[in-house]
């Protein structure tokens, strides 16, 4: 299944410590006279819930049913951190100290500083019978460990020790934090984490995979997925197996809450049903696509609607993003049943237009009403997998009707291209087209080639 598309809704219930996180940005051109240090010219300020209040609110806007279970502080700032999730059930208990609250002031996307207030390591802080019940009936868990403690306290690890014999749990581990519980589904710590918990030395995949081999059998955890940034995700089960997950190549800024999203994403694949490789892969994807949508800024802006599939928003946003840099959006479209050089010449001819280039893509519903029912021969899941792979190729939109028409309108070209023997003002698109000033290009058309052909030959070798 792809859990990345499935909007079906799940139970998730995150465990953690919960802070207060201030994002203040603004502009400095100019010195202190007092000291040589630079002048802010506050923009924004904007408050909102950090560490596992940070999850909480991501899966919350992806329209998940969310439990938080947490301890907060008995003071203004715990009660802003309540209001200030909306969708989210809170079971909290007395954290017994001050709310923490870091402060991140930057200058466009660079950092300037970091205050942190009331940061101080915490005694373990008391569990309620409330919050380890909120545990039962989920159909995931997520544990944001923080190394505030909430995660060390005996009464709630005995409880999650319990639900993890039936429900998956992912554990996010904190270099200060306790070690995940046995038996849960999946660990995710980033590399340094990996490297503090395992003592493993080295680097790369060498590196992850022996430090995921170490902690599986030290954590007694069904799997550890040792993060790699930009990378991916080294993941290492307890059957013995190693898998290492790329991550879709991004343009991202601001990686605040990159390893939130992950976790996240990893937890709602496998309460759907989804194989743990499979949901680390996922998990993945989710933390490249929200670093490329502008990370934790993102969450400022409405919630996309869940109906929208995941590569639409994408192919949107580059367009967006391109045409707000002045540059010229690209398009083509197809089946691309069984890509070879033609389709590889087509749509690197097609990229060299302009700065981007959006495939719209026929779904499987769309190919068989045009190609009859034994087609297509590779999902369009599989499909759009491999067109991404490609360089020329920066996002793909999949639609459903026999023509492209309102996938177009959607993120309206500049210009629309495509392969084939006859001029552009035959192509149906042109119309359409017309509707916003874009034009229609023909690229080089290559003859012999074809997936018909392919399929064909590969059906006699068979």
């Amino acid at each position: 299944m792809n859990a990345r598309t499935d909007t079906t809704r799940t139970r998730i219930v995150v465990v953690g410590d919960t802070l207060l996180d201030v994002d203040v940005t603004g502009t400095s051109e100019r010195l202190s006279p007092d000291a040589p240090v630079p002048v802010l010219d506050v923009q924004d300020e904007v408050r909102r819930a950090g560490g596992a209040g940070l999850v909480a609110t991501m899966l919350a806007r992806d329209g998940h049913d969310v439990t938080l279970v947490t301890v907060l502080g008995q003071d203004d700032r715990g009660v802003e951190l309540r209001d200030g999730m909306p969708g989210v059930r809170v079971v909290a208990g007395d954290s017994g100290v001050a709310t923490p609250v870091k402060t991140r002031v930057r200058v466009g996307d660079h950092a300037l500083v970091r205050i942190d207030e009331a940061c101080a390591t915490p005694p373990v802080p008391d569990v309620t019978a409330d919050m380890t019940a909120a545990l039962e009936g989920a159909d995931a868990i997520v544990v944001a460990d923080y190394g505030r403690g909430l995660a060390a306290a005996p009464a709630l690890r005995e409880a999650l020790t319990r639900v993890a014999e039936t429900t998956p749990v992912v554990w996010d581990p904190h270099p200060k934090g306790a070690q995940p519980v046995p038996g849960i589904a999946v660990a995710t710590p980033n590399a340094a984490e990996a490297r503090g918990f395992s003592g493993a030395t080295g680097s790369g995949v060498p590196f992850a995979t022996a430090a995921g081999e170490q902690l599986v059998a030290d954590w007694s955890a069904h799997a550890v997925a040792v993060t790699m940034g930009e990378k991916g995700a080294l993941l290492r089960t307890d059957a013995g197996d190693s898998r290492f997950v790329p991550a879709p190549s991004v343009t991202a800024g601001d990686p605040c809450g990159a390893g939130d999203r992950l976790a996240a994403g990893v937890a709602v694949a496998l309460a759907q049903g989804a194989s743990t490789e499979d949901a680390v892969a996922a998990g993945v994807a989710d933390a490249s696509a929200y670093l490329a949508s502008g990370g934790v800024a993102s969450l400022l802006a409405p919630p996309a609607p869940v109906t929208v599939p995941g590569s639409d928003r994408d192919a949107i946003r580059v367009a967006h993003d391109v045409r707000a840099a002045g540059g010229t959006v690209v398009a083509t479209g197809g089946c691309f049943d069984l890509l070879h050089a033609g389709h590889a010449r087509t749509l690197s001819a097609a990229r060299a237009l302009g700065d981007c280039l959006v495939v719209c893509l026929n779904s499987d519903s769309s190919v068989r009403g045009l190609k009859g029912p034994d087609r297509p021969i590779m999902t369009q899941e599989d499909r759009v997998e491999l067109l991404l792979a490609l360089d020329c190729v920066d996002a793909v939109i999949v639609f459903d009707e026999s023509t492209p028409d309102e996938a177009l309108r959607r993120f309206q070209p500049d210009v629309w291209a495509k392969g084939g023997d006859y001029s552009a003002d035959e192509l149906p698109e042109s119309r359409t087209l017309a509707e916003w000033g874009g034009r229609v290009v023909t690229v080089p058309f290559h003859p012999g080639r074809s997936t018909t052909r392919l399929a064909a030959a590969l059906e006699r070798v068979g």
